[in-house]
């Protein structure tokens, strides 16, 4: 990852620019370039990227179908954001993304699995509106604070897509400041759909979960994470949340929150390095745990959330 920061003004925010690529064991590579601005004396913000990638999954239990699939998954993807402050902490905006998803089997037995689950990929294109509130302290290491983010995707034919089908998400973040530079933060994420296709059903939004092995309708999670100050420059992070998945499953079946099946408990610990104080840069290291022998270790630039 390469990245460059900026403050435009006093008051504004650090605006952060940047490129990253990824490649893992599994011979995938994830490619992206982003921007995230405030100028205007933080009256104007812009969130914007591109990314491409060419993935490959081996998964065990694939959709809980209790069958293992083997897939490749190719997608370029774009998105912007604009936001105005209209009054206090509160800001308004819209936003527009386009991407264009392929997903095959790596091998016959998984192409019959996955026509089986009716899963394809699609093209979509979508525009929608924002409201948020911020009144956190700083936007990569919050010590006080809270944000909420209320937005919907209306995705359309006529914008490019194969489908019209409509998405809706809500994010809220709060932190509270304790001891001698401690924090305690918690998130609760839900996303919920209309006539999507499968593969752009709700996926489990969790540390130790590989994103899209579990789909349904509607996901809503929660998580709790301290953040406890070893040094100047040092933190360490022990991390817990749930998340079920409700509504259509991808095979039509209705789930609900009150089968532990549609559950997904994640909890994990991590260590990070603050890279550029003035701007609360960290670098991140974690190792996260769900059901199933789900796990993940995670290397990255910021605290999840």
């Amino acid at each position: 990852m390469v990245g460059y920061m900026h403050r435009f003004d006093e008051k504004s925010r650090p605006s952060l620019f940047g490129i990253s690529a990824k490649y893992t064991t599994s011979e995938s590579l994830i490619a992206n370039a982003f921007a995230k601005t405030s100028f205007g004396e933080d009256h104007h913000r812009i969130l914007g990227g591109m990314m491409v990638g060419d993935i490959n999954n081996d998964y065990e239990n694939y959709l809980g179908s209790g069958k293992p699939l083997s897939t490749n998954d190719n997608y370029s993807f774009a998105f912007l954001r604009y936001l105005y402050r209209v009054e206090g902490d509160w800001f308004i905006g819209g936003q527009g993304a386009y991407s264009n998803y392929e997903l095959q089997g790596q091998d016959p037995t998984s192409n019959e699995i996955l026509d089986e689950m009716g899963l394809v990929g699609y093209k979509s294109g979508g525009l929608g509106a924002v409201v948020m509130h911020d009144s956190r302290d700083n936007d990569f290491k919050a010590t006080k604070g809270w944000y909420l983010n209320v937005n919907n995707m209306a995705y359309r034919e006529a914008l490019g897509g194969e489908q019209d089908f409509d998405i809706w998400r809500v994010d809220y973040r709060g932190y509270w400041q304790h001891g001698d530079g401690n924090v305690f933060a918690v998130r609760s994420r839900h996303q919920f759909s209309n006539n999507a296709p499968a593969g752009a059903y709700s996926p489990v939004y969790l540390r130790g979960y590989t994103p899209g092995e579990y789909l349904a309708q509607h996901m809503s999670s929660i998580e709790i994470e301290e953040r406890y100050k070893l040094a100047d420059r040092w933190t360490a992070t022990v991390f817990a949340g749930a998340a079920c998945l409700y509504g259509d499953s991808t095979s039509g079946e209705q789930l609900n929150c009150g089968d532990s099946e549609n559950l997904y408990p994640a909890w994990g610990a991590g260590i990070q390095y603050l890279l550029k104080p003035e701007a609360g840069i960290v670098v991140n290291l974690e190792y996260a745990m769900g059901k199933d022998d789900n796990q993940g270790i995670y290397l990255k630039m910021g605290y999840s959330f």
